[in-house]
């Protein structure tokens, strides 16, 4: 008989991301639609030859972006071995050490682990890392649920000279070099209606 797990789930209103453009910003693709597609395949790929059939193996979104790139990363795996992954969703809003530091109230989005995190190799997702304070407390966040064998990360954006923290990822779909005043935004047809990812920097004067 096997074992059963307690299914957490913790559901909250939904808060879309809006990217506010004080100044006249000049606007270039990083990712195309197809060339997203084909950065999601890849990614799957390199997963899979860490990961083999999965079995030991999961797949957690961090919430709010990351969420719909493990989604089709997900999808991809299911696709490529012909059977479901383990697979959830995962929120770390409290767990960030600037959460009180925002002037505006931060309201977390929803948490689904459906199954325990106990030994596992838990792969971490999100869609753009940054200063790397996400992922940090999304790995606190994580071991309340359990103690996974191993922590790895999984991006699309890697800004790799906006770190605050020493985090690095395992898996990245395409590094950008970006200065603080730029702003990478990751659209996803659920919520923004296509799927690409844009550069905005500020025009010169």
């Amino acid at each position: 008989m096997g074992e059963e797990y307690l299914a957490y789930t913790i559901q909250y209103p939904d808060l879309s991301q809006i990217l506010l453009l004080s100044q006249p910003m000049s606007k270039l693709v990083l990712l195309s639609s197809v060339q997203l597609t084909h950065t999601i395949s890849r990614l799957a790929y390199q997963l899979i030859e860490n990961h083999g059939d999965f079995s030991q193996s999961a797949i957690i979104g961090l919430q709010p972006r990351g969420i719909y790139l493990s989604k089709r990363i997900v999808a991809e795996l299911e696709n490529i071995l012909g059977h479901p992954v383990n697979a959830g969703t995962l929120d770390a809003t409290f767990y960030r050490d600037d959460f009180r530091q925002h002037k505006e109230p931060i309201l977390p989005q929803a948490t689904d682990l459906k199954f325990s995190v106990e030994g596992k190799k838990v792969i971490l997702v999100d869609d753009v890392l940054f200063t790397g304070r996400t992922i940090r407390a999304g790995m606190d966040a994580l071991l309340d649920f359990g103690r996974p064998s191993l922590i790895e990360l999984c991006v699309l954006i890697d800004r790799r000279f906006s770190r605050q923290l020493p985090v690095q990822p395992d898996y990245t779909g395409r590094v950008v070099d970006t200065i603080s005043s730029e702003k990478v935004k990751v659209e996803w047809s659920e919520t923004d209606g296509s799927n690409q990812v844009i550069l905005f920097s500020q025009e010169p004067e």
